[in-house]
């Protein structure tokens, strides 16, 4: 077994780019990997790999064929600026995927994202890696038939399935830290008894999607299988780390998953642009710490997909800094901006205190760890 992470990654990664003037663009991928490649050696700390898009047969299981054919269509379309063409855009896709200008071959990096999930879960159960790292993966609000936030098809949900369906597993723990709440994993798992689903992010009165209350905590037999954690506004790095030791990591003892994944970039940043969070960049390792400390449950393994933020001079800066947390890397990544003093103070502790009783109580006859 190979102890360093393998890292999945293709320039066609580039393609994943909504066009001039949307807040995706498909640079955010490259720009980390040179990054990545100038601070660290991949020859000793990591291997980055390549995988083949997803098939037909793939996204089947994630997605009814009208909707994939439709993408193929209208995406093929966008990229040779044909995508005003297309009244029925609407019924498949929110308005925020609406491509702008020239965008890139949007369909088929978005089956390479779900290649990369797939490529990840066969090296880790395979016993090749511990982990293994998507770069482009992550995208949580996608649904069977139904593309929004920048998503197209959903890669988190890919993965927890064909883990369950392939390998035969009985307990995996996905883990959203994502800013905005995975309404398109919750909806994936809303019937599923094997799969327990964490997601930490920001207050969802404030942000889209608006949901991911406390209260969400799963129906019928998937009661307490959702555990949302709405951080308040400025939430920032003490918040996270309360968050973290109160309520992730003992429950993460208690259910002894197989395997873990992890979703989520850049956007709790303090300046991230889209978001209202305040984490730094050191806060961002501590974060894949927490992350790596679970993993020990399980011997490690872990699969990790990463793609979002929308400050995108920070962006590779944070990628790191989580990621050296995660995969035990020995760098210290520099903050990259100004932080602004009171940020390290954290004054939104109480509020997160009350954010914790306020799930430990809604969860309490579901985790004994709570009591």
């Amino acid at each position: 077994m190979v102890t360093k992470p393998a890292i999945l990654y293709s320039e066609d990664l580039k393609q994943y780019d909504f066009g001039s003037g949307h807040p995706f663009r498909g640079d955010r991928y490259s720009n980390f990997i040179q990054l990545l490649k100038s601070r660290l050696s991949g020859d000793r700390y990591y291997g980055i790999l390549s995988a083949e898009p997803a098939t037909m047969d793939d996204l089947l299981r994630i997605c009814d064929k009208d909707y994939i054919d439709f993408n193929r269509e209208f995406f093929h379309a966008a990229s040779g600026g044909w995508h005003s063409y297309f009244e029925d855009f609407s019924h498949y896709h929110s308005r925020d995927n609406q491509p702008i200008g020239i965008p890139g071959q949007l369909e088929e990096a978005a089956r390479l994202i779900i290649g990369q999930a797939k490529k990840a879960c066969d090296l880790v159960q395979s016993g090749k890696y511990l982990k293994a790292i998507s770069v482009g993966g992550g995208m949580h609000h996608a649904k069977q038939r139904f593309g929004e936030g920048f998503c197209i098809y959903n890669d988190v949900a890919f993965a927890a399935f064909y883990l369950a369906e392939q390998y035969k597993l009985e307990r995996i723990l996905v883990i959203d830290t994502d800013a905005h709440a995975g309404n398109g994993t919750a909806d994936y798992l809303r019937t599923n008894t094997k799969i327990l689903f964490i997601d930490i992010h920001q207050d969802p009165h404030t942000i889209y999607p608006g949901t991911g209350f406390v209260g969400e905590i799963g129906e019928g037999k998937r009661a307490g299988l959702d555990i949302n954690i709405p951080m308040p506004l400025g939430a920032g790095d003490e918040s996270y780390r309360k968050i973290y030791d109160e309520i992730i990591l003992p429950v993460t003892q208690e259910y002894q998953p197989e395997i873990i994944v992890r979703n989520g970039g850049s956007d709790p940043y303090f300046d991230d642009g889209l978001t209202n969070l305040a984490m730094t960049v050191a806060g961002f390792k501590m974060m894949g710490e927490k992350i790596r400390e679970m993993t020990e449950v399980c011997g490690g393994k872990e699969i990790d997909l990463i793609a979002s933020g929308y400050n995108e001079k920070v962006l590779p800066y944070v990628w790191l800094s989580l990621l050296s947390g995660v995969a035990d890397f020995p760098l210290t990544i520099e903050e990259p901006e100004t932080v602004p003093p009171q940020l390290y103070q954290d004054d939104t502790l109480t509020e997160t205190e009350k954010v914790i009783s306020e799930v430990k109580r809604n969860h309490l006859k579901h985790w004994r760890c709570f009591k």
